[in-house]
């Protein structure tokens, strides 16, 4: 697999058309990876010419802040806009709405201020430019498929269509579930709650919302972002559901693909 470095790439003169931030969750946790490599398959399939920080990228100070924790922020946000800025990176593109939303909203106002798209929307792209080509045999047609919407990319960017049309290129049947969209209800790691145990309660959030996908009947349940894959295959295990596969939109294509 071929996954090369902005500064392998920058020490040979050449530029990469986009910056895979790949974030703590496609780095280090052994689920979150298989997105990585199967987004990675994609980028090779598609003739992309991208590259990664490797270990140059630090955490984007996403959950730093959302815990109260600004100082961390700030020290974890300034030393990747200047490895971004030394570089000279315009356009970033990443499978974590947390990062998306992190670096698209919140670096401008410490000097970072670059063009990022989450890969839902990239991969909606290269199915617009014919670059993604889906068969009619691929194994998803037909099959009933429900989505999720994460809160940083839903709620908090407004980006809603991108990802059920990467569904909708695999001619499955998109199942929607009674929460979705603007009313969509979050997994319940937002806001730094990934980190902790939940408050005392009648029910955990996540078991609530895999409760609400597995009413759709769908086989699949999609996501977009690392930490709802963590809530929401954990809330189907407590339903003892584990034949519903909780993918992300990246393996999904690169299943259809055959890749």
């Amino acid at each position: 697999m071929t996954v090369p470095t902005l500064a392998e790439l920058t020490a040979k003169g050449e530029t990469p058309e986009i910056v895979f931030w790949v974030g703590c969750a496609g780095s280090f946790d052994d689920r979150a990876k298989r997105v990585t490599k199967a987004f990675v398959k994609i980028l090779n399939a598609t003739n992309t010419k991208f590259a990664v920080l490797g270990n140059e990228e630090t955490c984007t100070g996403d959950p730093a802040r959302r815990a109260g924790n600004e100082f961390l922020f700030q020290m974890q946000a300034i030393s990747n806009i200047q490895v971004l800025n030394g570089y000279g990176v315009k356009k970033i593109v990443t499978a974590c709405p947390h990062c998306f939303n992190t670096i698209k909203n919140e670096y401008p106002e410490l000097g970072g201020t670059y063009e990022v798209i989450h890969h839902a929307t990239y991969l909606q792209q290269l199915i617009n430019q014919g670059k993604i080509k889906l068969t009619d045999t691929n194994s998803f047609k037909g099959k009933k498929i429900t989505y999720h919407d994460s809160c940083y990319l839903g709620r908090a960017n407004n980006i809603y269509e991108a990802p059920r049309e990467v569904l909708q290129a695999l001619d499955a049947d998109l199942v929607e579930m009674k929460r979705c969209r603007t009313t969509g209800l979050c997994c319940g790691a937002g806001g730094a709650q990934m980190f902790k145990e939940p408050e005392k309660g009648n029910k955990d959030i996540n078991v609530e919302r895999a409760e609400e996908a597995l009413a759709t009947g769908a086989a699949t349940v999609a996501v977009a972002c690392p930490f709802c894959m963590t809530m929401l295959t954990d809330g189907v295990k407590s339903k003892e559901k584990e034949e519903v596969k909780v993918k992300d939109l990246a393996e999904l294509i690169a299943e259809a693909q055959g890749l």
